[in-house]
């Protein structure tokens, strides 16, 4: 398949400059058509028990899809999903599963000294060697040596 750069070079080799001139016009039409596309990614609410049940009633009045349904929202499709299918959110207890789920995740985000992460790579970087292995074809040099003796 042959690109536009192609196509471009060919009609200059054949010295086409009246069908580069409007290959030009045309892009600059375009230009000014186009517009900057705002962000596809909604940063998510807060899930509270009133936004559960909203959710749960757009659900059962309206033939919306779950998709439709974050959308409308601003909220998280999967969380759209943990409210109908398993009723997740619709109490405002504490002691819910998703709830110390959300104050775990929250507080290790608020401290940043308990990762795990760091504590792998200084093991890691304690129990490599420094210096190097010697390399396989010296061993074998060697061996061939011993083998004429």
């Amino acid at each position: 398949m042959t690109t536009l750069k192609e196509f471009e070079d060919a009609l200059r080799e054949q010295g086409m400059h009246m069908a580069l001139a409007i290959l030009q016009k045309l892009r600059d039409r375009d230009r000014t058509k186009r517009s900057v596309a705002p962000a596809r990614r909604i940063a998510g609410r807060k899930m509270t028990p009133e936004l559960a049940k909203r959710i749960l009633e757009l659900h059962a009045t309206t033939e919306m899809t779950q998709q439709e349904i974050a959308f409308q929202l601003g909220v998280n499709q999967g969380r759209v999903n943990e409210v109908i299918k398993r009723g997740k959110w619709l109490d405002d207890n504490p002691a819910a599963p998703e709830a110390i789920a959300r104050d775990k995740a929250k507080a290790r985000m608020a401290n940043p000294s308990n990762r795990k992460r760091t504590d792998n790579r200084e093991i890691r970087a304690a129990s490599s060697p420094d210096k190097k292995r010697p390399s396989p074809k010296a061993g074998s040099q060697a061996q061939l040596l011993l083998g004429d003796l």
